[in-house]
This record gives C-alpha cells, sequence and structure tokens, in this order.
C-alpha cells in the first residue's frame, strides 16, 4: 500500500470476523474475502481494529498478524488502530502497523480507566515521539473511552506530530471547531459517525469512516458521489435510506446490526461476542427480514449514481 494516499472518502470501519474454538479467534481467511468484496464495491479505503472492529476481544499477537496480512491483500489503503489500555502496547501496535505498510494509525485514547485531559496529551506526545515519523489520526470516541476535549485536540493538531482526527463524537460542534481550524492551517478531518456524515460532507469533511459502510458500501459509495457532484434530490434520498439504517442499528450493542446484515449479504462474520436476551434476538430477526427487503432498493438507487 502507499502510505502517501490521500486518507478522504469512503473509508469502511470493517468489522472481524471471528470463530469460536477454544476462544474467540480472528478468522483471518474470511477477513481476507471482505477486504476483496469491500475493494470491490469501490471505497476509498479501509480501516480495521477501531470499535466497530471489536479490536479489545484480541490479543496483540492476533493483531499484528491480521494487519500484516491485510495490507498485504488489500487493494486500497487501510487504516489501523492502535488503540491500548497502556502508552507501550499503543506504542507496540502502532510500530508494528507501520513496519506492515499502514496508510495510517487511528489512536484513541486508553480506554476504560478515566484519565485527566493533561494525561491525554502527554499519551499522545509520548506515542507520537516513540512510532514518528507516521501518518497518525487522533481518534475521539467518547461512547466507548475517555472523551479528547476539542481544546486538547486542537492543542495536539497544532504541535504538527499528528495528520488529523477522526471524530466519533457526533456533535456537529465539535465538527465546527474542527473545521474552522482545518481551513486555517490544514489536517485530515474525518467522520466517525455515519448519522451526521451527510451534513458534515457537504460542509467540508474530507471523509468517514463509516461502519453501515462495511455491510451496505454501495450506499455510502454513491452517496458521497451524490454529495460531490451536488446531486440535491439523491443526496436526500440516499441519506434518508442511510438514516433508516441506522435507526435500527442503534437498537443493538455495536456492531450486531453490521454483522448481521454483512452475514444476509453471504460474508463469514463467525459469532457475536455475547449472546443476546430472547427479546433483543426477535428484534435482530426482524431486523434481518427488514434488511432483505431494504437492501434491493438501496442497490437500485446506488446504482443510478454509481454509472
Amino acid at each position: 500500500m502507499n502510505a502517501d494516499a490521500p486518507i478522504a472518502g469512503i473509508f469502511v470501519a470493517a468489522v472481524t470476523p471471528h470463530r469460536q474454538r477454544d476462544g474467540y479467534e480472528t478468522d483471518v481467511g474470511a477477513l481476507l474475502e471482505m477486504l476483496d468484496f469491500l475493494s470491490g464495491a469501490g471505497v476509498n479505503g479501509v480501516a480495521l481494529l477501531g470499535s466497530t472492529g471489536e479490536f479489545l476481544h484480541l490479543t496483540v499477537d492476533d493483531r499484528v498478524r491480521m494487519v500484516q496480512l491485510a495490507v498485504k491483500r488489500s487493494r486500497v489503503p487501510v487504516l489501523v488502530g492502535v488503540g491500548h489500555s497502556t502508552l507501550d502496547g499503543a506504542i507496540a501496535l502502532g510500530r508494528e502497523a507501520v513496519s506492515a505498510g499502514a496508510a495510517g494509525l487511528l489512536l484513541m485514547p486508553p480506554y476504560f480507566f478515566r484519565y485527566s485531559q493533561e494525561d491525554i496529551q502527554e499519551f499522545y506526545l509520548q506515542f507520537a515521539a516513540a512510532v514518528g515519523p507516521a501518518r497518525i489520526l487522533l481518534y475521539n470516541v467518547p461512547f466507548f473511552t475517555n472523551e479528547i476535549a476539542i481544546e486538547t485536540a486542537l492543542g495536539l493538531l497544532d504541535t504538527g506530530h499528528f495528520a488529523g482526527i477522526k471524530d466519533s463524537s457526533g456533535q456537529y460542534g465539535y465538527f465546527e471547531r474542527l473545521l474552522a481550524v482545518s481551513r486555517e492551517k490544514p489536517f485530515t478531518l474525518l467522520v466517525g459517525n455515519d448519522r451526521i456524515y451527510t451534513r458534515a460532507r457537504q460542509a467540508g469533511a474530507h471523509g468517514v469512516v463509516s461502519g453501515v459502510a462495511c455491510a451496505v458500501p454501495e450506499l455510502l459509495v454513491a452517496l458521497d458521489r451524490a454529495i460531490q457532484k451536488n446531486l440535491a434530490g439523491d443526496v436526500e434520498r440516499l441519506d434518508a435510506k442511510l438514516q433508516e439504517f441506522i435507526a435500527w442499528h442503534d437498537r443493538f450493542p455495536t456492531p450486531v446490526a453490521i454483522k448481521t446484515a454483512a452475514r444476509e449479504r453471504g460474508l463469514t462474520v463467525g459469532p457475536l461476542a455475547m449472546p443476546l436476551a430472547s427479546g433483543s434476538r426477535k428484534c435482530l430477526e426482524e431486523f434481518g427480514e427488514w434488511f432483505k427487503s431494504w437492501l434491493p432498493v438501496v442497490q437500485r438507487e446506488a446504482a443510478l449514481v454509481i454509472k
């Protein structure tokens, strides 16, 4: 992969296929097939081992091997999540991803325990000093770990040690602050929350790291194409379809709906990490039936834009 390729457009937040043997281990063969499917759908890149990729269920050795094989196989640039609960763990993962040829690193703050913004800033600066030079993207995902406060993010971006940020907060005001600063001192600005993608991309975001695109890549590719061509009617129609999927997605833990939809498309994703209660299972079955009838409509509408 070309590590200098632009980080823009539709990057897929890929799920990690698993198989149940002695543990919840990675199914690398299924992952490589998924990469072929996504690359063939016209996406601009793939992001591995973020929250949608359930990185926390994997050993460090599993993550390293997965990245090495995925980067070799992928026909599009690969961003790699190197989140860890310790600085040393993140550094080790970052160095391995750079060595494998990753196009960029996605680094969230250390998870589970709460840290001050000063601690988070120090974590990032020490990581950059140990792993650089590399394209490091801040990864703000407050749903699952410590938030990177806007002033902390802007301060880190101002150092020049970071290539940009993936903001998964879904807070449009946060995005607007980043966008205003990026126009004065450019950096890569990616949306990590599908709900606000259309509005943010129209305003000037460089792209999205989209979990929905793992299940329905043609929808996000067509939506991005419509935005770039200023096809207002197509944008409105396709964004409405995106919001329909998100409404279902949000009924379940991440990434249950995405894995279920991918399975309906014939992709191997393996078992879920956790069993669901009977009510949740019933709702998931309803989602699967809805998705099977919804997908052909979306594919037809997307094809009218991607031609």
